[in-house]
Order: C-alpha cells, then sequence, then structure tokens
C-alpha cells in the first residue's frame, strides 16, 4: 500500500503561505486532516480501519481562498484529488449528474496518478526503446546500401546514425510513422443512477473493438517522432492491471474529495418547504449522505469503498447557512472552519507576496514585448485601496476585485505594448489615480466596470 506523503503541518503550512494570504484557521485544519492520512498508516492494522477521516467544511465569501487552498493542497497531497462543483449534481431520477459520478472521477484520477509515476519509472528504458524504432525507421532493414555517404557496414553505419541522433543532428529529418487512433464517439447517457457509467464502458468497449482503432501512417521530424515512440514504449512497459490494483488502494486509503459551492445545493430554512428546484438539491444532499459515511462505488475499474476518502467541502452561505444542511450531512463534516473576510492589508499583500502574485504576473507578461512595469509601494497600496472600496460599494468578491482593478489600470499599457519596447512603466498612486478617478467619481459608472 503506498503510503501517503509525510509533509509534517507546519511544511503543509508553509507551503501553502507561498500561494495564499492568511485564512491560518482554514489552512491547519487541512495540514493537520493530510497529515493524519499518514499517521494513520502507522497505526496498528488492527486499528488502522476503525481510523476515520474527519471531514471538513469551510465557510467563508467569495475570492477569500477557498478553492486556491483546495488547488495547492492537490499538488501537496501527491494523492488522489477531485474538485467538483455540488451545483452541477442533480438527484438520482433528474436529468444530470449523479454524486457517485464524483467517485468514478476520483479514481480516474488514482488510474492517471499511478499510470504517470509507473511510465516516469521506466522512462530509461522507454527511451532506449524507442531510439532502437527510431534507428530502424532511418535505416531500414531492406536498406542495400549505406545512408547519406556512410560505409556499406550497416553495424557501423548504424552507430553511426545513433551517434548523430543523440547529437541532435538528425531532429528535422522526416520518418513516417504508425500512429494509433482511437475511434471516438459521442456517446453520452444520463438518466437513472449508473446509466452514465455505462456510457463510459460502451465507449471503451467500441474502443477496443478491431474497428475501433485506427493505426494512421504520420510523417513526424524525428525530435517529435522520438516523443510518439518514447510514450509509445512507455506505455507496453506499464501493466495495467498493477496500475488499476495500486490506483484501487491509494484512492481507498488517501483519496481526497473536495466539493465546492456546497451551499448551492442549501435552500433557506433547509429540507423542509422546498419545492421546485429545490428539491433535487435536498436529494443532493441526501445522496452524498452514504457517500460520506461509507459505502461502495461500482467504476469501470471495479468497486471503490469510500470508507476512508476525504471530502472537504466548501461554500459562501450568503443565502442559506450551514445550520440549513441535513443534520445528518452536519454530522460527517464535524470540523468546521471560517475563513474571514479579506482587509485592506491583504489585498495589499496578495498584489505582492505570494509566489505568482498579481503584480508578478503582470510584470513577466509585458516583460515578454519587452516593456518593463514595476509598482510602487504607493501604487500598490491605491490599487488595494480602490479594491476595497469597490468591494464595500457593490458585491463583495474578494481578491478578484484586484483582478478588475489592475486589469483596468493597465489596459492602456497592455493595448500599445507592443509600441513601448523599451519603456519602463511606473505603476504609482498618480499613475492608479489617474487611469481610475472619472471611474470612481460617477457610482453607477463604476458598478458596470470595477
Amino acid at each position: 500500500m503506498a503510503e501517503p506523503r509525510s509533509l509534517t503541518p507546519a511544511e503543509i503550512v508553509a507551503e501553502l503561505d507561498r500561494y495564499i494570504v492568511g485564512q491560518d484557521a482554514a489552512k491547519r485544519a487541512v495540514a493537520i486532516a493530510l497529515r493524519n492520512r499518514w499517521r494513520r498508516f502507522r497505526v496498528a492494522p488492527e486499528l488502522r480501519d476503525e481510523v476515520m477521516p474527519k471531514n471538513i467544511i469551510l465557510v467563508g465569501p467569495t475570492g477569500v481562498g477557498k478553492t486556491e487552498i483546495a488547488r495547492r493542497l492537490a499538488r501537496l497531497a501527491h494523492a488522489p484529488f477531485v474538485k467538483v462543483e455540488a451545483s452541477k449534481f442533480t438527484e438520482v431520477g433528474y436529468v444530470g449528474r449523479d454524486v457517485d459520478s464524483m467517485i468514478r472521477d476520483l479514481m480516474e484520477q488514482g488510474v492517471q496518478l499511478v499510470r504517470e509515476e509507473q511510465q516516469r519509472a521506466v522512462q530509461g528504458r522507454a527511451q532506449e526503446m524507442a531510439e532502437e524504432r527510431l534507428l530502424d525507421l532511418l535505416l531500414p532493414a531492406n536498406a542495400q546500401q549505406g545512408t547519406a555517404g556512410f560505409s556499406n557496414d550497416r553495424g557501423g553505419t548504424r552507430e553511426k546514425l545513433r551517434g548523430m541522433l543523440r547529437a541532435g543532428g538528425l531532429d528535422d529529418r522526416m520518418v513516417e510513422l504508425d500512429v494509433q487512433e482511437r475511434a471516438q464517439g459521442n456517446m453520452q447517457i444520463f438518466g437513472a443512477q449508473g446509466m452514465e457509467e455505462m456510457g463510459i464502458n460502451l465507449q471503451e468497449m467500441l474502443g477496443n473493438l478491431p474497428f475501433g482503432k485506427k493505426t494512421k501512417k504520420r510523417k513526424l521530424r524525428v525530435s517529435e517522432a522520438r516523443r510518439v515512440l518514447e510514450q509509445q514504449e512507455a506505455e507496453k512497459l506499464v501493466d495495467n492491471d498493477a496500475v488499476v490494483r495500486e490506483a484501487l488502494e491509494r484512492v481507498q486509503s488517501s483519496g481526497i474529495v473536495f466539493i465546492d459551492e456546497i451551499d448551492k445545493v442549501v435552500g433557506p430554512g433547509g429540507i423542509g418547504g422546498q419545492h421546485g428546484p429545490d428539491v433535487s438539491r435536498g436529494g443532493v444532499q441526501r445522496d452524498l449522505l452514504p457517500l460520506v459515511e461509507g459505502s461502495t462505488v461500482n467504476t469501470k475499474y471495479g468497486p471503490v469503498k469510500t470508507d476512508h476518502v476525504l471530502f472537504i467541502a466548501a461554500g459562501a452561505f450568503h443565502v442559506a447557512k450551514v445550520s440549513d444542511l441535513l443534520p445528518e450531512l452536519q454530522g460527517r463534516f464535524p470540523i468546521r472552519v471560517e475563513l474571514e473576510p479579506l482587509t485592506q492589508a491583504d489585498l495589499v499583500r496578495i498584489l505582492t507576496q505570494p509566489k505568482n502574485a498579481i503584480s508578478k504576473q503582470y510584470a513577466a507578461l509585458l516583460a515578454t514585448e519587452g516593456v518593463e512595469l514595476s509598482f510602487d509601494d504607493t501604487g500598490v497600496q491605491e490599487l488595494a485601496r480602490v479594491a476595497q472600496v469597490m468591494n464595500d460599494r457593490a458585491q463583495n468578491i474578494g481578491a478578484r476585485r484586484l483582478h478588475t482593478v489592475v486589469e483596468r489600470v493597465l489596459e492602456e499599457v497592455s493595448f500599445h505594448a507592443d509600441s513601448l519596447r523599451g519603456r519602463s512603466i511606473r505603476v504609482d498612486a498618480p499613475y492608479v489615480r489617474e487611469k481610475l478617478d472619472k471611474i470612481l467619481q460617477d457610482e453607477d459608472l463604476s458598478r458596470y466596470i470595477l
């Protein structure tokens, strides 16, 4: 059984801090949950199955980092991870996706994760085999004469070609390669539970039939043909049955499902008195109950038990409250963390501190056209102030407002960047006011533009 990555909670929080400003309580909660996966593997076998994951529900306004925490957690976990939108699911019997499909998606992610790991493990051998196949294409077996001035000694010619191939001297030569293409059907079945899975299986079955596989001859450059052949050889070296077994173990023992926008399947006042589309929303909650508690879902790779899958739910809960969830579902999410709305100081930090900060992104984009863009401290403060004013004046959309404001400020520079090559643009407070004051003074206009 593959053991989860052994990052300590402090290391997990430190990694999340590189991309997400604030929200320490949420970071600590997910860090502890992730570390508990690793701890469970060190518990005595007779107790291991009794240690259930403590599911988490993140509550907070939009744009404060809930989804970003999920994205970064997926990269840290090195475990099967799937992020789903609760609003995409409907109750069994309604047209749409049933909740079991999130476990099928998780299993797909697990298989893909393990397959990529095993392909990386055999990459060296695959490269050797791809090189031999490339040499066979460059020097066919029925060649009677030497190639391009080489001697007629076939072995010597092959080795000279090998040397040229490794040195990159043959990268622009064209070779003809058989590339297998699967017939792609547009079959999609919605309806009762399990029908969606039937559609997936039918597509796979048709693709595996003789008439479902097509081999097409394509002329490729040697550099591109090498990549195609390495992929083909790596796939041959990987045991698909072993991949599925390993993926099943990982999904069942360390899989993580992040359910975003869970408040969208909650009606104000709870289940009682629901009508219209709210009836299906309540049905989604009821269908989630057995998944979160622990049940078995049939997938094309076999049955998957969800007993030890960690579920993290998130929602803004502007209209409904967490207490409007089914009481049974509330009980399945024992850890509840409230994320704080962002302050102006937080927006300043978001603009400059994270590894992928907005200011760094725009500077890198304009640098590709030879424009040097820099943000003065006063400019950053003014951008954050404007974003905070607009969040207070209209809907509070958190850090997402920064993208709107910065885009508006840099619109002119971005449009004329090709003619500004070699210029330096400094974004300070007067520059920001010059671009935005007219809009901010007209409150009605600002609602539509910012």
